[in-house]
């Protein structure tokens, strides 16, 4: 299984989730030449969700974090890939049963 491209397909379903600004933030931010921006991002994020503790921080930073650092960091890709999949699954059993009559 190629993990970057089943990575790439789950940001594409997350960014059209997003309004345009940030999709277009994401997006520009998974480009190879943006990679000086997004591994500092990703480790601020990472730890950022270990002081979830803090007001404002929270537990959502390091799943992102994670997911940034998956770009450059083919080790994190299959366990990150499986995540996705398993939350894509959730959201799509979600909007089937709220859309169900």
């Amino acid at each position: 299984m190629n993990y970057q491209n089943e990575l790439d397909r789950h940001f594409a379903w997350f960014e059209a989730k997003l309004p345009a600004g940030p999709a277009r933030f994401v997006s520009w931010l998974r480009r190879p030449s943006s990679r000086l921006v997004r591994i500092p991002l990703a480790a601020l994020l990472v730890v950022g969700g270990f002081l979830s503790f803090l007001p404002v921080l929270g537990f959502w930073m390091l799943p992102l974090g994670l997911l940034l650092f998956a770009q450059d960091v083919p080790a994190l890709q299959p366990p990150l890939v499986r995540m996705l999949a398993w939350v894509e699954r959730r959201w799509n059993g979600r909007q089937r049963a709220r859309n169900a009559p």
